[in-house]
Formats: C-alpha cells, structure tokens, sequence
C-alpha cells in the first residue's frame, strides 16, 4: 500500500516510508521506529494506518541502516543523532500536514521502544503533535521536557517487561501527571515488544489486538 519517500528536514532531507487511505482524507499519523531501524515491520504499521484511515509516515531514523542482530541494533540505538531524529520528526510532520488527503491541523505520533521515549520527546518539542502513544519506550539519551508536552499520552507496557519495568512505568507516570499531562498508561502481562508480530518469542497477540484498538480510538478521538 505505502512507498519510500524523499522529504524535506529542516534545510536538508531525510527519507522514511508513507502510506496513505485508498480515497478520502484522514488524520496524520508518524510512526517511530524500535532499534532494529525501519524494517518491513514498521512499512506495515504504517500500511494498517492507512487501511484505517489515516495517512501514516515512517521517517528512517537510523538513515539507511536496520539490522537484525540485537547486538548491531545495540550499537545502532546508542549512535543515533538525537538533534537529528528530531528534525526527522518534525520534516516527517510538516509532510503530513501539507499532504493533500490530510484532515485537521495536528498529527500524532507513535513509537515502539526506542521510539516510544521518541514520540514523547517529539511531542515536548512540536506543536504540531495533538497526541501521543508510546509503546514501551526506552532510550537512556532520549530526556523529554514532560513540561512541555501539550498533547495526551497513552502508553502500553509488559509487566514481563525486563527493560521498562512496573517501578519504571509508575515512576514516568507520576512525572507526566505532576507536570499536567494526561495520561492513560496501560500495563499487561507480556513481554517488551509484544506488539511486534515479527517477534514470535515475545508476540501476543491478545494484548496487541487490544492495543491497537485503543490506539485507534485515542488518534480518532484527539485529533478530531
């Protein structure tokens, strides 16, 4: 359904994957993705956006590079040009705004793991951004400015979770609720990255399923 893309990012350009409804126009949707980079994984959360109406893009973060090794995908995750994911970020909002099947002036964000602590981030530095979901977000670089994000967050975690444990989550949910985000976090008993249906070891796809239901709603009904 969707396509690899060329877009302008601050002065220079960056490129990512998009996929668009096949008629009509919908809201903006920015998909960020885990360490391993912007694997076909990612291409098909962005094609599922479209499927349901939204016109979704993946900006390549790590610029041409993914992997599937973890230890790679380790390194890969610690080198990543935080200034520079950003202005990916907000390239890949200004794309969706002027793009010519989009409805309303905000887009939301969503990100897995690394890109989940990368989707609040985005979210403290773009107004662009009127909601949010992190999926078990983690980078130990990443540090948003919780006062200054504008939009709600919801957030899915695992309590098997061994990277954003339940002290974790509980920890970044006072911060965001003291800061006066609202907030509605969601714990279920899987593992880190159960969404990722390419990880049979720790996909489930109960908690998935109930996780994009509610992911749907939240964008359909914030960025109305």
């Amino acid at each position: 359904m969707g396509s690899s893309i060329t877009f302008a990012s601050e002065g220079e350009t960056t490129t990512g994957y998009e996929a668009a409804p096949k008629t009509g126009k919908g809201h903006g949707i920015i998909v960020l993705q885990e360490w391993w980079g912007l694997v076909p994984h990612i291409q098909q959360l962005c094609d599922r956006f479209a499927a349901e109406g939204f016109v979704a893009v993946a900006p390549d973060l790590y610029h041409g590079k993914s992997t599937q090794s973890p230890d790679e995908a380790g390194r890969l995750f610690m080198a990543l040009n935080i200034d520079q994911a950003a202005r990916d970020v907000g390239g890949a909002a200004k794309r969706l705004l002027s793009h010519p099947q989009i409805s309303g002036k905000k887009v939301g964000v969503v990100g897995f793991c690394m890109g989940g602590q990368l989707a609040m981030y985005a979210a403290s530095k773009n107004r662009e951004i009127g909601a949010c979901v992190n999926f078990y977000g983690v980078h130990p670089n990443v540090r948003p400015d919780y006062s200054a994000i504008r939009c709600p967050v919801l957030g899915f975690f695992g309590a098997r979770d061994k990277s954003v444990g339940p002290d974790v989550v509980r920890r970044l949910e006072e911060e965001l609720k003291a800061k006066g985000v609202r907030t509605d976090f969601n714990t279920y008993p899987a593992d880190h990255a159960f969404f990722n249906d390419s990880r049979p070891e720790v996909y489930s796809k109960e908690h998935a399923d109930k996780a994009w239901a509610k992911t749907l709603a939240f964008f359909k009904e914030n960025l109305a």
